[in-house]
């Protein structure tokens, strides 16, 4: 029996998958990956469905969700270690961690999905990454179904990645994660819009709200009430170039007209400056609000590409090619989507083209 897809993401588009199997723990996940080979169907794992296009053909195959939401906690010195399910809200860790005064995750705050999919993303927000706590990763070896356990070095964490999203592509299944946080430890602040909020040192709490309050100014907290809600969060990533392209980047947003010296840079490596996606979009005409038939841009972020309410994955797909191309021809840089393209035929670089 077909389940539609778009009820399970927060974009709320998408056709069915031909299946829709939730897995409590390991002996349910292998079952239903073994069921899924021996019909011959391809598997596809969906946590909170909030980084994710599904096309609207759907999925032909068999959507497994891990629904393991155990967590444990073990002291660890002056650390503390926790062990979560990859079926828990990573809202509701943060939530958690914060409540217990363990520092670490504050940051974090109001993103939404599952805790499966923090290391496979490497998640990150106003100056922290999930990869700075992150232990281990435990995941199901989708081939032989032997759990392995893979330490943060192994995982080869970068920007808005790791191998779980590159070389390890489909190849492992998440099923849990351990973080060592820093129990009465400070917040981080590293974010110039935080630091900018208070006076002196504040609390876990304070640093959680304060991150929730920008979000939501942002539409970038899940909110059934904002009109801009249905969207996959930032759908392009922060470009990172070359520091040596930099000067022919700059020289775009001359032509343009504007001041260079207003082009948001930030150190990404060596060799290697990031830029602000958001800071292209907007420059190269492209405001929020931004409308392209049934999708448009966020009237609060023009990073969020959202739904408007009868919006189809082809329009979406059709608006971030509209705004890709425009980022290119205007700043000469590419821009690459943050959400999975599930469904498709074509390929990322094919359908944006």
């Amino acid at each position: 029996m077909s389940v539609p897809l778009s009820a399970l993401t927060t974009l709320g588009v998408g056709g069915p998958a031909r299946r829709v199997v939730d897995c409590p723990d390991d002996a349910a996940l292998c079952a239903a990956l073994e069921t899924a080979a021996k019909d011959g169907l391809p598997t596809f794992v969906l946590g909170g469905g909030s980084n994710l296009l599904v096309a609207d053909a759907g999925y032909d195959g068999v959507v497994i969700r891990v629904t393991n939401t155990a967590v444990g906690a073990l002291p660890m010195g002056d650390r503390v270690r926790i062990q979560v399910g990859a079926g828990v809200r990573w809202d509701d860790l943060v939530a958690l961690s914060v409540q217990r005064g363990d520092a670490g995750l504050e940051c974090l705050s109001g993103i939404p999905g599952n805790v499966g999919a923090a290391p496979i993303q490497n998640v990150g927000a106003y100056g922290q990454e999930v990869s700075e706590t992150i232990d281990e990763v435990i995941a199901l070896d989708r081939a032989t179904g032997a759990t392995r356990r893979f330490t943060n070095d192994a995982c080869g964490f970068g920007y808005r990645t790791s191998h779980f999203k590159g070389d390890w592509l489909d190849r492992y299944v998440v099923t849990g994660v351990s973080f060592v946080l820093r129990p009465s430890g400070p917040p981080t602040l590293r974010y110039g819009q935080l630091q900018a909020r208070f006076d002196g040192t504040p609390t876990l709490a304070q640093v959680r709200e304060t991150v929730l309050d920008i979000r939501r100014a942002k539409s970038m907290v899940y909110d059934p009430s904002d009109p801009n809600h249905r969207s996959a969060g930032s759908f392009f990533m922060n470009p990172v170039i070359a520091t040596a392209d930099v000067s022919a980047v700059l020289k775009h947003v001359s032509d343009l007209g504007l001041d260079p010296d207003q082009l948001p840079q930030y150190p990404a490596g060596e060799g290697a400056t990031k830029l602000s996606a958001a800071w292209l979009i907007e420059r190269s005409g492209f405001d929020r609000g931004f409308t392209k038939g049934a999708a448009g841009l966020s009237t609060n972020h023009c990073l969020a590409l959202v739904n408007n309410g009868a919006a189809t994955a082809a329009d979406l797909v059709a608006l971030a090619r509209t705004v890709r191309q425009g980022v290119r021809a205007k700043m000469g840089v590419t821009l690459w989507p943050e959400p999975r393209f599930i469904g498709f035929e074509q390929s990322v670089e094919e359908l944006l083209a």
